[in-house]
C-alpha cells in the first residue's frame, strides 16, 4: 500500500469517525509497512495502540478493504522512544479533544505495566466534570494531582454518596497524568479487583510477584475502598503496599462512600493511614449544580439530536424533582432525547413527565438525617463535630435540637435512630430537643425563620 493509498483511506474515514475522532486517534497514525496481508502502523504510545486495537481497528481494515488493499489484520507498534516522545506531545491536546465525545468509549489503563487496570471511560475527564460549590474542593484536589511532580498529598481520599462524581474525578486523574505523564505507571482499579488480584496471587502461588507488581507502579487509584472491609487477609497485603508506596513518594488515590473513620470493619491502622493525607467530602448537589449538569448534557445532545427542541421550564423542573444522584439524573435525560427522537416531537414538560414517570416517583426527595445535620451547620457557622459532640454550651446544643426537630420533621427516623446519629444520644434527649424547637418556634420569630429557610434549603 502506498502513502497515497492510505491518504485517500484516512480521508474515508474522517467521513465515517467524524473529525473530532478523526484528529485524536487516526491522523497521529503512520502507515510503516504491509506485508502477508499485516498492515502496520505506528503509534506513539503503547496506550493509544491498545484504545485503536479496541476500538478502530475493525474499522481501518474495513475501509482499507473497501479501497482495495488486501489486509487480513492491523497492527499497532509504537514508534521509537523519540519518535513517540515527539508523537506523544503534538497529539496531547487532540487526545484530550476525544475525550469529550459524547460515546461511552473504555480503554486499557494508562502506563506500560503487564499489571492490566480496570477500563477508564474517555467521557469522564476533567472537561466534562460540571464544578459547583459542593464539588469545587474535590475537583481542586484531583487537579492538582493530576498535575503530577512532588507529591503534595497523600493519600488523596474522596467519597460521598452514590453518583456525586468520585469515579469521574478517578478516571479524569488517570486521563491528565496519562497526557501529562505518559512515562507514569498509572493503575487504576478496584477494591474489588484488587482483592481478586490478591486471592489469585494466593491460589497461583504467586505472591511475591504480586507484591513486586503492586509495589513498582508510580500512582495507585483504588475505587471503593469500603468494599475490602472485613476481609482480613486483603486489608493486611493493602496495608503493606500502603506503606510500600507512601516511603516511596509514589501517589496514592483512594475513592469510598463514606469517611475512612466511618468505614465499618475497616481496621484502625488503615483508617489512620487514610486519614493522614487529604480528605475531601463530595457533598449532595445543589439545584444550581444539577441545572449546570444538565445543560452541559443538552449541549451535547444537541450535536446527536440537532433537530430536538426542548422547552422552557424542563431542565429546572429535572433538576428540581431528581435531587439524590447525577447517574439517574444523566440517565432520565438521555430517556427523554431518545424518547422524543423516536416520536418526532418536542420536548415538553407533559411529554417529559409521561416519559420519565417511573423515575421521578422513584425520585421523590429522600432527606437523609446527615444531609439535615450538614445543612444546619452551615447555617450556624458550627462544625459538625461540635454538633455532634458532647458540647452542651448553648451555641452547639441550640443548632443541635434544630437539627434533631428537623429530623423528627422531615425523615421516617425513629427517635432512637436520631440519638444515635447524634453522637449516640438517648431517645429521651431527642425528645426534649424536639420539645424545646416547638416551643421556641411559637414565640421566637427568628427561630421560626431559621427553622423556614433550613426546610426550603433541604427540599430544594
Amino acid at each position: 500500500m502506498t502513502q497515497e493509498q492510505w491518504g485517500q483511506i484516512r480521508q474515508d474515514l474522517r467521513q465515517v469517525l467524524g473529525q473530532n475522532n478523526f484528529t485524536a486517534w487516526i491522523e497521529p497514525l503512520q502507515f510503516q509497512s504491509l506485508t502477508d496481508g499485516i498492515a502496520t502502523f505506528n503509534v506513539p504510545t503503547n496506550f493509544m495502540g491498545n484504545y485503536l486495537t479496541q476500538n478502530y481497528a475493525d474499522t481501518i481494515l474495513s475501509s482499507m478493504n473497501s479501497a482495495g488493499v488486501a489486509v487480513r489484520r492491523i497492527q499497532f507498534v509504537v514508534a521509537s522512544r523519540q519518535q513517540a516522545k515527539a508523537q506523544a506531545a503534538a497529539s496531547a491536546a487532540t487526545v484530550a479533544a476525544a475525550n469529550k465525545v459524547e460515546s461511552p468509549v473504555s480503554a486499557d489503563r494508562p502506563g506500560d505495566m503487564d499489571l492490566p487496570g480496570a477500563p477508564l471511560d474517555a467521557r469522564f475527564s476533567f472537561d466534562r466534570f460540571v464544578v459547583g460549590k459542593p464539588n469545587e474542593l474535590a475537583h481542586a484536589a484531583a487537579r492538582r494531582v493530576a498535575e503530577g511532580g512532588p507529591v503534595s498529598f497523600n493519600p488523596l481520599f474522596l467519597y460521598g454518596g452514590v453518583g456525586l462524581g468520585k469515579t469521574h474525578l478517578m478516571h479524569a486523574i488517570a486521563w491528565e497524568l496519562h497526557l501529562k505523564s505518559p512515562h507514569l505507571n498509572v493503575v487504576y482499579l478496584s477494591a474489588e479487583q484488587f482483592m481478586y488480584r490478591f486471592v489469585q496471587a494466593l491460589r497461583d502461588r504467586k505472591m511475591m510477584d504480586f507484591k513486586e507488581l503492586f509495589r513498582s507502579v508510580d500512582v495507585l487509584m483504588v475505587d471503593d475502598v469500603q468494599f475490602i472491609a472485613g476481609k482480613d487477609s486483603t486489608q493486611e497485603e493493602f496495608f503493606h503496599t500502603f506503606n510500600a508506596l507512601v516511603d516511596q513518594n509514589k501517589q496514592i488515590i483512594i475513592s469510598a462512600d463514606r469517611a475512612p473513620g466511618e468505614i465499618k470493619d475497616l481496621e484502625d491502622r488503615i483508617k489512620s493511614r487514610l486519614q493522614c493525607g487529604l480528605v475531601v467530602d463530595l457533598h449532595p448537589t445543589d439545584y444550581e449544580l444539577r441545572l449546570g449538569i444538565l445543560q452541559s448534557k443538552v449541549d451535547a445532545y444537541k450535536l446527536q439530536y440537532p433537530e430536538l427542541q426542548i422547552a422552557p421550564g424542563v431542565l429546572e423542573f429535572l433538576a428540581h424533582r431528581i435531587s439524590t444522584n447525577v447517574r439517574v439524573l444523566e440517565g432520565a435525560l438521555t430517556r427523554l432525547f431518545a424518547f422524543a427522537s423516536l416520536v418526532g416531537r418536542e420536548i415538553t414538560l407533559e411529554l417529559t413527565q409521561d416519559c420519565l414517570a417511573d423515575v421521578l416517583r422513584a425520585s421523590d426527595r429522600k432527606i437523609t438525617v446527615e444531609e439535615i445535620q450538614r445543612k444546619v451547620a452551615e447555617h450556624f457557622n458550627i462544625r459538625l463535630s461540635d454538633m455532634i459532640g458532647p458540647k452542651r454550651v448553648r451555641s452547639f446544643a441550640r443548632p443541635r435540637q434544630v437539627a434533631m426537630y428537623l429530623c423528627k420533621q422531615m425523615t421516617t427516623r425513629s427517635l432512637p435512630e436520631i440519638g444515635r446519629r447524634f453522637g449516640g444520644r438517648d431517645h429521651t434527649t431527642v425528645m426534649h430537643g424536639v420539645r424545646k424547637i416547638e416551643e421556641l418556634k411559637i414565640k421566637d420569630h427568628q427561630m421560626a425563620e431559621d427553622l423556614e429557610l433550613l426546610r426550603r434549603a433541604l427540599e430544594a
